[in-house]
C-alpha cells in the first residue's frame, strides 16, 4: 500500500490501536510493554484516567480561543510551574523545539536590550535541542543538520561537561549573552556530566551576567527522579523549555523565565496561535496533579537504581555493550556499532526500545514502571543482545 506521507519517518511495521498503563496493543491484538513512552512523552502511563478524563471534560467545554483573550487554564498552569520551578513567567506553545525557539529569542532581545549587536549563544556538542532552523543550528548533530545549510548563526559551539572550555570563551568573548544546555543529553546519547557542573555553569553565568537557559524538554516533568533535573544541582536557571510530558502525551511546551531573563519579552515580541489553548493546559495541570499527589518522584530513583543495576548485572560481560549509564528512568545502553536492528528484534519478544546517537539504545518507560516490568525489559534485552550479530 502506498502512502502519502513524506518519507521523514521509519517506523516499524506495527500500528498500535490502544494503550494502557506501560502497555501498548496492536491491531493483530499482540501487547508490548513501551520501554520509552512515546521518546519520554507519557511519563504517567498511556491513557492515565486522571488525564483522560480532564481532557474529555476539557473538550466538552472548550478547546481553543486564542491569546486575544484571557485563557483560565493558561493562568493556573503558569501560576504552578512557575512555583514549581521556582520561577517567575511563563510562556505556552506546543512542543519543544517551540520552547526552545522562545528560549533563544529571549537571549537575543536580552542582548539587544544590553546593547549587544551581534548576541551570541554558548551551546554544546553533541547537544538537540529540535528541528526548526533556529534549533537545528543550537543543536550539535551534523547529521540532522546536513542538507540545511546555511545554518543560523550566532551560536559558540564548546564541549559538554567542560568547564575550562566555557571559562576559555568567556575570556574572548564579548558578545555572549547565554548558555543553552541540557542537563542531561538525551538524544546525544544519554550523556550525564559531572555532579558539580551546571553549579559551575550557574556560577559562570552569573558572573558574566549570562543567561543560563536549560532544554528539560526530555528531562522534565520527573523523568529523572526529580522533577526537573537541574533541581539535583540545587540551582535554579533564568529559562527553562519544557514540552514532551508535560501534557503527558497531549502537545504542549512551555518557556519559563525567572531572574535577568524576567520581563524581556514585551507585547508583540512573541506569540502562538494555539499556544496554551484550554485543552492542552488541562492536559497539564492533570498531569501536574498526578505528580504532585503521589510518591513517584522516589519511586523513579528506586527503580531507575534497580533497572541500571539490572542490566549492568546482564548486560556488562556481553562483548558488544560498551557501557550501561543513566539517571532515573532514563537510560543509555551504549554499543559497539549502529544497532537500529534491535528495534524490530526487541519488538518481536514484547518490548519496545528506542535508539539514540546511532548506538545507544535509550530507556526511557513510564515512570508507573514496576520490578516485574523492569525485569522484563532486562531479560529481552539481554536475549536479543547476546544472539545480535
Amino acid at each position: 500500500m502506498s502512502s502519502a506521507l513524506m518519507s521523514t519517518y521509519q517506523p516499524l511495521p506495527i500500528t498500535i490501536e490502544k494503550g494502557a498503563g506501560v502497555w501498548l496493543y496492536d491491531t493483530e491484538g499482540n501487547q508490548y510493554l513501551d520501554a520509552f513512552a512515546g521518546i519520554a512523552v507519557c511519563n504517567l502511563g498511556h491513557c492515565h484516567p486522571h488525564v483522560v478524563q480532564a481532557i474529555q471534560h476539557q473538550a466538552s467545554l472548550l478547546m481553543h480561543t486564542s491569546n486575544m483573550l484571557t485563557i483560565a487554564n493558561q493562568e493556573k498552569l503558569g501560576l504552578q510551574l512557575t512555583a514549581l520551578a521556582h520561577m517567575e513567567q511563563a510562556f505556552f506553545c506546543n512542543s519543544g523545539a517551540e520552547a526552545n525557539e522562545c528560549a533563544i529569542k529571549l537571549a537575543r532581545l536580552y542582548g539587544h536590550q544590553r546593547d549587544i549587536k551581534n548576541p551570541s549563544i554558548i551551546v554544546m556538542e553533541n547537544a538537540f535541542h529540535g528541528r526548526t532552523l533556529a534549533t537545528l543550528a543550537a543543536g550539535g548533530s551534523r547529521r540532522a543538520q546536513a542538507g540545511f545549510e546555511p545554518l543560523m548563526s550566532g551560536f559558540v559551539r564548546a564541549p559538554f561537561d567542560d568547564i575550562a572550555a566555557l571559562q576559555k570563551i568567556a575570556a574572548q568573548s564579548t558578545d555572549i549573552v547565554a548558555i543553552l544546555l541540557e542537563p542531561i543529553q538525551g538524544e546525544g546519547g544519554i550523556r550525564t556530566p559531572d555532579p558539580h557542573y551546571l553549579t559551575q555553569v550557574r556560577q559562570l553565568c552569573d558572573q558574566h551576567e549570562w543567561l543560563m537557559m536549560v532544554d528539560e524538554v526530555q528531562t522534565g516533568m520527573g523523568r529523572t527522579g526529580h522533577l526537573f533535573a537541574h533541581q539535583s544541582a540545587h540551582i535554579i536557571p533564568d529559562v527553562m523549555a519544557l514540552a514532551k510530558s508535560l501534557g503527558n502525551g497531549f502537545p504542549i511546551g512551555a518557556c519559563l523565565a525567572a531572574g535577568r531573563a524576567k520581563d524581556v519579552f514585551h507585547v508583540g515580541n512573541h506569540g502562538s496561535t494555539f499556544g496554551g489553548n484550554p485543552l492542552a493546559c488541562a492536559a497539564a495541570l492533570a498531569t501536574l496533579e498526578v505528580l504532585q499527589n503521589n510518591p513517584l518522584l522516589d519511586h523513579v530513583q528506586q527503580i531507575g537504581a534497580y533497572l541500571q543495576h539490572q542490566l549492568q548485572r546482564a548486560l556488562n560481560d556481553l562483548p558488544r555493550v560498551i557501557e550501561v549509564r543513566g539517571t532515573g528512568l532514563l537510560i543509555g545502553i551504549e554499543m559497539d556499532a549502529p544497532c537500529r536492528a534491535l528495534l524490530a528484534l526487541c519488538a518481536k519478544k514484547g518490548v519496545l526500545i528506542s535508539v539514540t546517537a546511532e548506538k545507544v539504545i535509550r530507556l526511557a518507560p513510564p515512570l508507573i514502571l514496576t520490578t516485574e516490568h523492569a525485569d522484563k525489559i532486562v531479560q529481552v534485552l539481554s536475549d536479543v543482545i547476546s544472539e545480535w550479530v
